[in-house]
């Protein structure tokens, strides 16, 4: 991807490009969706190497590696959707039977289990959506303009339309629930760029193991950074610092306890690697909008509903 992308933000960016040489496996916090548009190469990702050509489109996860070897050539158009923009559709589509956003990351990971796929969808098909996704490129040059909100919009879904129903799915359990009033995170403006490999280690290491007692010079110790060099990497790659972005894995990992199990408050609380109640209490609705004890309210009148 083309270095002025790095200082955009949006929830939708589009690039198009052609490449000739080889690219290694490289992960991006965004959800991809990469058309190829001519020519052919071999892709390497969680699938192993899959060979992929005009009217094929590879669909990756957020923080997925994906590498390329072009035969020959290939050009491509490449969809990058905010993580949290796509949770918010997640949401919105499924929310007679979901709680709130947590609860929606929680289902989309479920949902669509497979990190990275290859959709087939033929060169006739693929090829009614190259002008929308030649307007969505052109559009995407000159930023996030208000002007052009709605029409990137109505483009992208367009894309979608055709897009979604070749996505392979997981069976998620559903339950009969009702609507209510949900807290939505902050709006996250961030660059679009590839994460750091150390970037990409912590982050996995806090969601594995919350509960422990992390420092910020711990963590730059587990991937050979100074605690300065981690915390600027850390948040080109996430948008927070590594301590931030602890407290929302232990306010996600805490409301599914919540919704999910019967621990009393404090035991969950202790289980995420929160000792104080108080404390706890304080960072969870800063997270989620409202306290545990109340949150757990709201989960079982979802179930019961």
């Amino acid at each position: 991807m083309r270095r002025d992308t790095e200082n955009l933000a949006g929830p939708v960016l589009a690039r198009s490009r052609s490449i000739y040489t080889p690219i290694p496996p490289v992960a991006y916090d965004w959800v991809k969706l990469i058309f190829v548009r001519h020519g052919s190469a071999i892709l390497l990702s969680e699938f192993g190497e899959k060979p992929v050509s005009i009217g094929d489109v590879v669909a990756l996860g957020a923080n997925t590696l994906c590498g390329i070897e072009p035969e020959g050539s290939i050009t491509v158009t490449t969809l990058y959707l905010d993580r949290d923009y796509v949770i918010d559709q997640v949401f919105w589509q499924h929310t007679p039977m979901l709680t709130d956003r947590f609860h929606a990351r929680d289902f989309a990971e479920e949902l669509y289990s497979e990190p990275a796929q290859i959709l087939r969808l033929g060169e006739n098909r693929a090829g009614m959506l190259m002008p929308w996704l030649d307007e969505l490129a052109t559009l995407s040059l000159d930023g996030q303009s208000p002007e052009y909100f709605y029409r990137m919009q109505a483009l992208l879904f367009a894309v979608l339309d055709v897009v979604m129903p070749y996505v392979k799915t997981t069976l998620v359990r559903r339950s009969a629930t009702q609507r209510k009033t949900t807290h939505p995170g902050p709006l996250r403006l961030r660059p679009c760029a590839p994460l750091r490999g150390e970037a990409r280690e912590v982050a996995e290491l806090l969601r594995r193991v919350p509960a422990r007692r992390w420092t910020l010079g711990a963590l730059a110790e587990t991937v050979h950074l100074s605690p300065s060099q981690l915390g600027r990497v850390f948040v080109d790659a996430y948008g927070k610092s590594p301590m931030a972005y602890l407290m929302t894995v232990r306010a996600e990992q805490l409301a599914r306890l919540l919704r999910e199990t019967d621990l009393p408050i404090e035991a969950a609380m202790r289980e995420v690697g929160w000792n104080s109640r108080g404390h706890a209490a304080r960072l969870f609705r800063q997270a989620v909008g409202v306290t545990p004890a109340r949150y757990r309210e709201l989960a079982q009148q979802k179930i019961a509903a």
